[in-house]
């Protein structure tokens, strides 16, 4: 497992991160998973054999039970607070009433301490807000969060699903009024699916911030559970819920590149969808989720993966983005001025 620093810090993540969206299966989380206690603490602990020091959840996964149970593995399995760093999430709605969700300074506060109590924690590694709220100030966002780095909260702050001029606003407030700045952005991000490159990678370039990558298998359809000529598995998770959006004609292309790929390498699709994140620059961590231990351990297997200049470059052809205005406009001009 290598450890890779968290943006402009140097706080240091593995290369893997364990995602809880499968720990609970409340309401409409069910659809993604519904693991025990028992189950949680199994995946924990091979994770931090593994060498993973990372574990994202968020308040609203399982209405505030995968915090819970993420807490209480943490505990159940002797871990040392200060060996993980632990992120969660603030923004969607966790109660009724107009107050209920966003990103206001009377939510946010009031959440931080709701999930310090669930994950029965002093402090949060990784504070991250979970979206946009157009409804509140994106000044009062930042400054309650500067608050909660002040207090001592919260040790780190970032986002998640923000477009880059929502970054950009953000990063200049914090930089001109010398607040905690986001020092990393939680994103989709996969061979099925790479619009991340159009304007957002190069912002995290920029600005040095760090790229935590979710639904890295394009919710289970990089998995190797879906082929061109077959049907999926039953129970599947894209069966009972069809997210992220993908254009599964381009994906099915990947796939069959990565089919043949994998039987050269001895390596399941997965783990070399998994390895091709791995080896973007511009990535800190690839979040993993898993409902079986047998999963996840094929998942960790993706960092042994080490694919040759040719491997990747037929991977980037077949997978590559259809060229936008003003991407194609700026490419054509700025070419006598490339770096």
């Amino acid at each position: 497992m290598k450890y890779n620093l968290l943006g402009n810090t140097g706080l240091k993540v593995s290369e893997l991160c364990l995602g809880t969206m499968t720990f609970g299966g409340q309401g409409f989380w069910t659809n993604i998973g519904s693991l025990d206690q028992k189950a949680v603490d199994e995946l924990v602990s091979h994770s931090v054999n593994a060498g993973i020091n990372f574990i994202d959840t968020a308040n609203v996964y399982s209405e505030g039970l995968s915090e819970e149970l993420t807490g209480k593995a943490i505990r159940n399995l002797g871990l040392k607070r200060d060996e993980l760093v632990i992120a969660t999430k603030v923004r969607g709605k966790m109660a009724d009433g107009p107050n209920g969700s966003g990103l206001t300074r009377k939510h946010i506060l009031h959440e931080v301490e709701a999930s310090l109590r669930r994950l029965q924690l002093d402090y949060i590694d990784l504070y991250q807000i979970h979206g946009y709220d157009e409804l509140t100030p994106l000044e009062e966002t930042i400054d309650t969060l500067d608050m909660l780095v002040k207090s001592g909260k919260v040790r780190y702050i970032g986002c998640s699903n923000l477009a880059a001029w929502h970054m950009m606003k953000a990063v200049d407030y914090s930089k001109y009024n010398r607040l905690s700045r986001f020092v990393s952005l939680q994103a989709y991000y996969t061979l099925a699916g790479r619009d991340l490159e159009r304007e957002i990678v190069p912002f995290l370039k920029d600005q040095h911030m760090g790229l935590m990558v979710w639904s890295p298998l394009a919710g289970g359809f990089l998995s190797g559970k879906y082929t061109r000529n077959g049907a999926p598995a039953e129970g599947s998770r894209r069966v009972a819920f069809e997210f992220p959006p993908i254009n599964k004609e381009r994906a099915y292309d990947v796939i069959d590149v990565l089919e043949k790929m994998a039987k050269e390498k001895g390596a399941s699709v997965a783990q070399l969808a998994l390895a091709w994140l791995l080896h973007q620059p511009v990535v800190s961590s690839v979040i993993i989720g898993a409902k079986k231990v047998e999963q996840l351990e094929d998942n960790i297997k993706s960092t042994q993966v080490v694919f040759t200049e040719a491997e990747l470059k037929t991977l980037d052809e077949v997978s590559k983005l259809p060229s936008e205005y003003p991407h194609w406009m700026l490419e054509r001009q700025g070419a006598d001025r490339k770096k």
